[in-house]
């Protein structure tokens, strides 16, 4: 980070727990660039106190085309810069068009900004990957670069709640989804739509609990044997509901965009699930 004021900087180092962040704090501009063009691979995050003395700083960074995720503080007496839309061309923000921005008042909820700014940047990055018809699968960007490298931390995460030499879980069929009666298949999908909603709302939030809720809903797609279509079938309803209560309320839609991560990340958790569900024996076959 990149944060001259000394006491914004000890206010958000304050606020984010050394047992789960690795904090760099650069000095002058000419450290900051040097040090983020040579760790770029290795770093989750920039964030940056943004002041008008500091734009020759957001011109190196346009011009040396980094592209990492970036959470900007806005200090309380400058004036507030406008978010950007993921939908639509925008010129009202200061690095890029997948920036986020925190309000110096707000920095007790820095954490949860972190999050939207890694979230931001990769569902943005997969839009673009999946519109754009010019680029070529096999040619490995920055962008796509950074998203391998999420999954490999997600992969890890994986690895660690469920152990590194496979597990072979037994799951009982009477308690399958196709197996139950009607009210009892009824029961379960119900639980499966307040449980999702409720990781959609804390998604993006500073919720401590929000992997314990994900394993969770996985744990019971899992053993329950809820296809991935039904998952997704999930998702979507929910979003067209929030849709229209969105359009009752004369706000944009575009905040949806973001809750695609919500379901890849999700869908992550039950695939290795069920990937891990397989005899190790059966590997080779």
């Amino acid at each position: 980070m990149f944060i001259p004021s000394i006491e914004l900087s000890q206010s958000v180092s304050s606020y984010l727990p050394k047992e789960h962040y690795i904090i760099i704090q650069l000095d002058s501009p000419e450290e900051f660039i040097e040090y983020v063009t040579e760790h770029k691979h290795q770093l989750d995050c920039l964030i940056l106190e943004w002041s008008p003395q500091w734009q020759v700083l957001v011109d190196k960074l346009q011009q040396n085309l980094i592209s990492i995720p970036t959470l900007i503080i806005i200090p309380n007496e400058q004036s507030p810069v406008v978010q950007p839309s993921l939908t639509e061309p925008s010129e009202n923000y200061i690095l890029s068009s997948t920036e986020v921005q925190l309000k110096g008042k707000q920095i007790h909820l820095i954490q949860g900004y972190i999050d939207k700014a890694i979230s931001q940047f990769i569902t943005h990055a997969v839009t673009t990957r999946l519109t754009d018809e010019s680029s070529s699968v096999d040619t490995p960007t920055e962008l796509t670069n950074f998203i391998v490298r999420q999954q490999r931390r997600l992969m890890d995460k994986l690895h660690e709640r469920l152990g590194y030499l496979g597990v072979y879980y037994k799951r009982n069929p009477k308690n399958f989804l196709r197996n139950l009666s009607k009210a009892d298949r009824q029961k379960l999908l119900e639980q499966l739509k307040s449980q999702y909603r409720q990781i959609v709302l804390s998604y993006f939030a500073n919720d401590k609990n929000l992997n314990n809720q994900i394993d969770e809903y996985v744990n019971m797609a899992f053993f329950g044997d809820i296809p991935v279509t039904r998952i997704v079938e999930i998702h979507m309803d929910l979003m067209d509901n929030f849709s229209k209560q969105l359009k009752l309320e004369g706000r944009s839609e575009d905040v949806l965009l973001d809750y695609r991560l919500t379901l890849i990340d999700t869908l992550a958790h039950l695939c290795e699930m069920y990937r891990r569900s397989i005899p190790r024996e059966s590997w080779g076959e």
